[in-house]
């Protein structure tokens, strides 16, 4: 069966628009008595699979605390120590309504409505990214292929670490347990002026054919890059000089990318899940997309609420790579469903009690594979 088929059956996403083949196995009682139990749970209660009441609350606080943070930062006035405040929480804004309302939308897990997600998601274009290019990185490629050396775009850093035992080793490795959290402060900032660029005029990502924008979707890139760079750096500089101006830009951005690196990182490059490789000549991996979903995705801090709400529930990673057209909202209630199933059926089901957990364990794994061969 091939990924398509077997990403249908949890209503999650379509084979990606590339050269990649790969082949899962097929489907087997566990994916379809863990879908018929998910099913009964929305059946059954007054739960909605999308368009949740909570989300739009939470749409609303975390828009909301961006705008007012970005006024305060600008217009306001503020002391140095006030700016100061101000960067912080708007770096802690800007991956809040990240983490909470484009990640949902751009999935289709916001709202039963099309051109709602569509809308919502855009708010990523305002912030400094690409929601086109993110559908190809993050929906396809990753959320296909999770932890697949070669095939997943979020674990292949080029040369400046090692996430995969199946990478190349160079020298400078062998301490990238301790370099690679400064580097982490840059994703935002390469994401921001390099990487979507690239990719546009490139036509590839991570080594991939994409298809580049074109027509509206083009107007939304360039327009959306163009917004972002006058208000992270045009209109501020009609109240600063350009240097406090360059300088709070890479204190926030460099927050943000820690934050966001950090997420993404301990529910994937950790001491439990696993990195398999397919079959070179068939293309094949010797378990079901669903499974090898749980064995390469790690849960951490599930009994967190401040975290889970700030987060958007991507501490409950197995939920939202088995279900991301789930509204998040739901993965609480969802992970008690998911564990006890793979409990039945033998299917191991990681996950960390504690953030710190999470990150000691991506620490160890790191530094595993710096002395590795």
């Amino acid at each position: 069966m091939s990924n398509t088929t077997a990403a249908t059956a949890t209503g999650s996403i379509a084979e990606p628009k590339s050269n990649v083949k790969i082949r899962f196995a097929p489907n087997s009682e566990f994916e379809r008595e863990l879908n018929k139990r998910v099913n009964a749970h929305f059946e059954n209660t007054s739960n909605t699979k999308r368009d949740c009441l909570n989300m739009y609350i939470k749409s609303f606080l975390s828009i909301s605390w961006v705008i007012v943070s970005y006024c305060l930062l600008v217009f306001a006035g503020l002391p140095v120590w006030g700016i100061l405040l101000a960067s912080v929480s708007l770096s802690l804004a800007l991956n809040a309504q990240a983490f909470n309302v484009m990640h949902d939308a751009i999935h289709g897990a916001y709202s039963k409505h099309k051109i709602v997600n569509k809308l919502m998601g855009h708010w990523l274009d305002l912030i400094g990214g690409s929601s086109y290019q993110w559908h190809s990185k993050h929906n396809y490629y990753h959320h296909s292929y999770p932890n697949i050396t070669g095939h997943d775009s979020d674990i292949d850093v080029g040369v400046f670490a090692r996430f995969t035992p199946h990478q190349k080793k160079y020298f400078f490795h062998r301490y990238q347990h301790i370099y690679i959290w400064f580097l982490y402060g840059f994703l935002a900032i390469k994401w921001h002026l390099i990487d979507d660029f690239e990719n546009y005029f490139t036509g590839k990502l991570n080594g991939h054919n994409i298809e580049r924008p074109k027509g509206m979707d083009a107007a939304i890139f360039f327009g959306g890059k163009i917004f972002f760079f006058l208000v992270a750096f045009v209109v501020p500089s009609l109240y600063y000089p350009i240097p406090y101006v360059i300088g709070f830009y890479i204190l926030i951005a460099m927050m943000q990318g820690v934050i966001m690196s950090i997420v993404f990182q301990l529910a994937h490059c950790v001491e439990e899940a696993e990195f398999p490789m397919q079959d070179k000549e068939a293309g094949i991996m010797d378990r079901t997309w669903v499974v090898h979903q749980i064995y390469t995705t790690v849960d951490f801090a599930r009994g967190n609420k401040l975290l889970t709400w700030y987060l958007g529930g991507l501490n409950y990673q197995v939920e939202h790579h088995l279900y991301p057209r789930i509204c998040h909202i739901n993965y609480p209630e969802m992970s008690h469903i998911v564990e006890k199933t793979c409990e039945e059926y033998g299917v191991p089901y990681s996950s960390h009690g504690g953030f710190l957990d999470g990150l000691r364990s991506h620490y160890n794994w790191l530094r595993e594979l710096a002395h590795a061969p």
